[in-house]
């Protein structure tokens, strides 16, 4: 049976402690996920927790090799369905190593659907800025781009964009009209925002969708604005819960690597990462029952497109 998926990716965000001083996760005011896991944080301990809409497990990203997981094998760990950390002899990051590239180019998750008549997406708009660097050799595609680029199918522009055929990597559009332009780009409020991700993962069998900012404010150890990007993504969490039909598909809030949950460090954690399931409870069974580490969530997803 054929649904809806949007994934969720949410770069560097780990269960860990429950503690608002170390962790913002938990300092941060988040309604939206806290009802949706009747009055939980995202925090160790937490999972598994089962709720009317929701389950949380927690998932291994160190997949049995040494050394502190990173984000182009764990992102190609989870794209692929297959152990990178391993088949390429280490946790390796930030952008893919041409071993990382060379195991996404025997395929992913977008080029399977594609090969099997599936329609599939990267929603997150790039500017031209990115492309530029991409063709001049002066920027490398992280693991998620390339996946995309190596199944045949086109990153979105800022002519997407324009069109509401894509989202800024922040979901509001701010960051884009304030550091990249155009100055007078729409900026929609968060839960505008996630009732539009609901609405342009409804339009694909299998939409993804990219969240960097967390991992980018672990590494600068910046609590204030990790507790501010958390906020601000539940509001957007609050605006796609309403409008997403749960017997229609599946969401899956997941990450790479645990950063964000442990500001006394600069660098990755080892802690499990969230492997939050969001829909009807038939479709979250299905998917979870063989969910616990980050090479796991591939091969579930798959099994809704055989």
């Amino acid at each position: 049976m054929a649904i809806k998926f949007l994934f969720l990716f949410m770069d560097g965000v780990g269960l860990g402690p429950n503690d608002p001083e170390t962790n913002p996760l938990i300092q941060a005011r988040t309604p939206n996920l806290q009802a949706l896991l009747d009055g939980s944080q995202l925090a160790a301990g937490v999972a598994p927790l089962e709720t009317e809409r929701a389950s949380l497990l927690a998932l291994d990203p160190n997949l049995g090799v040494g050394g502190l997981p990173q984000s182009a094998t764990g992102q190609a760990a989870l794209l692929t369905g297959r152990n990178i950390p391993q088949a390429v002899g280490e946790h390796y990051g930030p952008k893919p190593n041409p071993a990382v590239a060379g195991e996404i180019r025997k395929g992913t998750l977008f080029s399977t659907l594609r090969q099997r008549g599936y329609t599939a997406a990267l929603l997150n708009a790039y500017p031209q800025g990115y492309f530029d660097g991409i063709q001049s050799g002066k920027r490398l595609y992280s693991a998620i781009p390339l996946a995309v680029t190596e199944a045949g199918l086109a990153l979105k522009t800022s002519a997407d964009l324009a069109s509401g055929a894509a989202l800024t990597a922040d979901f509001t559009g701010e960051g884009w009209r304030r550091f990249i332009g155009p100055p007078d780009l729409p900026v929609i409020d968060g839960q505008a925002a996630g009732r539009k991700l609901a609405a342009l993962a409804a339009s694909y069998d299998f939409a993804f969708f990219e969240y960097w900012f967390s991992d980018y404010a672990g590494h600068r150890q910046d609590k204030a604005q990790a507790v501010e990007l958390m906020e601000s993504f539940d509001a957007v969490l609050g605006g796609l819960l309403d409008a997403w039909d749960d017997d229609a598909g599946l969401i899956l809030l997941t990450s790479d690597h645990g950063n964000l949950e442990d500001m006394t460090t600069r660098r990755h954690t080892a802690n499990p990462v969230p492997g939050l399931v969001i829909g009807a409870a038939e479709l979250r069974a299905r998917f979870c029952a063989n969910l616990h580490a980050l090479t796991d969530v591939a091969p579930a997803i798959l099994g809704f497109y055989d």
